[in-house]
C-alpha cells in the first residue's frame, strides 16, 4: 500500500467515528499532513478520501486554493503596477488578498448545501505561500465550519506545530492532525 492510500485509511478510520457536535470551529478542522513531494500525488487519489467521507453517510464538498492569487490578481486594480514593483504589493497582500483568499473559502463552507454532516475538503494550500498564511486564513473562517473541515497540508506536523512547504515557523492549531509516521494524534 502507498502512502497516499496509508493516509486515506488512516481519515477513514478517524472519519468513520461518530461526531461530538458540541466542538468549537478549530476543533471541528482535521488535517491530513504529508511530504510535500507528495502533493500531486495527493491530488491524484482526493477521490480516496471522497470515498471514505461518503461510505461514512457525510456529504463531501471540495475547494481548491491554486488558483485563488491569480484571479485575486487579474480583479486587482494597479496590477501592472505591481509587477514593475512586487514590494508595493506587501501591504494589499496582507489584508486584502487574505482577506480574499477567506472570502473564497468561506462561501463554500456556508454554500447552502453544507451542514453539520459535511466535510468540506481544501486543497491547494501551497499556493498561498508567499502571500500570506494558511493559519490567517483559517483564522478568519473558524466560525463558519459547520461539519467538519478537511485540510490537506503538504509540510511537517510536530510536538503540535503544523508548518507549511516545511519552511516557515509553524504554528499550533487544534486540528486533529493525520499523518503518516503516528496515524491519527489526539495531541
Amino acid at each position: 500500500m502507498g502512502r497516499i492510500e496509508e493516509l486515506a485509511n488512516r481519515y477513514r478510520n478517524h472519519i468513520s467515528a461518530p461526531w461530538q457536535r458540541n466542538l468549537a470551529g478549530d476543533q471541528k478542522a482535521i488535517f491530513v499532513v504529508y511530504p510535500k513531494e507528495y502533493e500531486r500525488k495527493l491530488r491524484a487519489r482526493l477521490g480516496l478520501f471522497e470515498m471514505a467521507t461518503i461510505d461514512a453517510g457525510h456529504h463531501w464538498k471540495s475547494f481548491n486554493f491554486t488558483k485563488t492569487f491569480s484571479t485575486w490578481m487579474a480583479n486587482t486594480e494597479y496590477r501592472e503596477l505591481y509587477f514593475e514593483s512586487p514590494e508595493d504589493l506587501t501591504m494589499k497582500l496582507e489584508g486584502d488578498f487574505l482577506q480574499f483568499a477567506a472570502q473564497e473559502l468561506r462561501n463554500v463552507l456556508t454554500d447552502s448545501d453544507v451542514n453539520s454532516n459535511s466535510v468540506v475538503a481544501v486543497y491547494g494550500v501551497a499556493s498561498l505561500y508567499g502571500f500570506t498564511k494558511v493559519s490567517l486564513v483559517l483564522k478568519e473562517v473558524v466560525r463558519d465550519i459547520r461539519g467538519r473541515l478537511l485540510l490537506f497540508f503538504p509540510g511537517e506536523f510536530d510536538n503540535n506545530n503544523y508548518r507549511l512547504l516545511d519552511a516557515r515557523d509553524g504554528w499550533n492549531y487544534l486540528a486533529v492532525p493525520i499523518t503518516l509516521h503516528n496515524g491519527v494524534s489526539d495531541s
